[in-house]
């Protein structure tokens, strides 16, 4: 008589392919193009001086504020990570270690649909905001050299959208398609 196997240890014949060398670099990439933006907020609050200032006083973070600040640059940086699942095992089962799904297989469709989701909102988001800053200029109190400093910083991001949405597509291909 045959047992049956759990789902999560059947093996399917789109698991474990290997992603292609360029959406590995891809992935790669995305954490560094988010980093800039995430250690220019990480200096505002360390006090480091960035250009920023009101009434002549340098600006820095204090408070609930500075914990803000520091937070999203955390998790900006988190959610940026994400992309390597896509192109890494753990992105095909979830780790032994998590509670109640671990070793489990990431549904295709689910991984595919969260990935393009948040490229397209990384893309809205950070294109609106580099709308807003030729539209606008400088109208933050920066220096001229400060505001050239954040807008190199923060220049990266308008990548992160594409080069996600990139891997995503890799990921579909390798995971949905023969």
């Amino acid at each position: 008589m045959r047992t049956a196997t759990p789902t999560s240890s059947v093996r399917r014949p789109l698991d474990g392919r290997p992603a292609p060398a360029w959406a590995v670099r891809l992935a790669h990439l995305v954490p560094l193009v988010t980093l800039p933006s995430g250690l220019w907020r990480i200096a505002l609050v360390a006090g480091v001086p960035l250009g920023a200032s009101e009434h002549g006083a340098p600006v820095r973070p204090h408070g609930w504020e500075s914990v803000y600040i520091v937070s999203l640059s955390l998790v900006s940086e988190a959610l940026a990570l994400l992309a390597l699942g896509l192109v890494r095992p753990w992105g095909e089962v979830l780790p032994r270690w998590l509670p109640v799904v671990g070793g489990r297989r990431v549904p295709p469709p689910l991984a595919v649909a969260a990935a393009t989701v948040g490229a397209v909102a990384v893309t809205l988001i950070w294109g609106y905001a580099a709308w807003g800053v030729l539209v606008h200029g400088n109208d933050l109190s920066l220096t001229p050299a400060g505001f050239a400093l954040l807008v190199a910083c923060y220049a990266p991001l308008l990548l992160w959208g594409p080069l996600l949405l990139a891997v995503t597509v890799a990921y579909h291909r390798r995971r949905c398609r023969a």
